[in-house]
């Protein structure tokens, strides 16, 4: 018996339902109870996260094959989001004007307002918090790739 054939098919997708959910709860928690404003970036990571929570509750509530991708493809989309987070974060390559040091101040004083009051709070190639030398981006691409591949290991399973 494999290691992954420990759990029924409805018992991963349960359990891949709760990882996208605490997922989201989790990242919450680091903004309200942690005071840690989420950039831009941060934002489009926990999007997917809500999609394939939602594939999974339906998944267990009426069944059906297409929401176990659907679930699988939130998760990976989650997780290269976040691996493009990973690249910014690191100064690999630049992330979008609108939330990294990127952006040319200059024109007129009115411009130099205009670009300061419309600037974002959080950048995004900065790494806020870090544990064993990797950021949440970090482990949001590690833990969502991963949950990719066991929504798609469920989703070939027979029962």
């Amino acid at each position: 018996m494999k290691l992954l054939d420990i759990l029924t098919k409805k018992q991963w997708v349960a359990l891949l339902t709760a990882f996208s959910v605490f997922m989201v709860l989790g990242a919450w928690g680091f903004e309200f109870i942690g005071n840690m404003a989420p950039c831009k970036l941060c934002y489009y990571q926990r999007y997917p996260h809500w999609v394939a929570g939602g594939a999974g509750m339906i998944a267990l509530l009426i069944g059906g094959q297409v929401w176990l991708y659907i679930g699988a493809l939130g998760a990976a989309t989650s997780g290269l989001v976040a691996a493009y987070h990973t690249g910014v974060e690191r100064s690999w390559w630049e992330g979008p004007t609108s939330c990294t040091g990127g952006q040319a101040l200059g024109g007129s004083t009115e411009d130099l307002f205009n670009q300061i009051m419309t600037a974002p709070m959080v950048r995004c190639d900065e790494i806020p918090w870090e544990l064993f030398g990797l950021s949440m981006a970090n482990y949001n691409m590690i833990m969502s790739l991963a949950a990719a591949a066991l929504w798609l290991y469920a989703a070939r399973r027979s029962a």
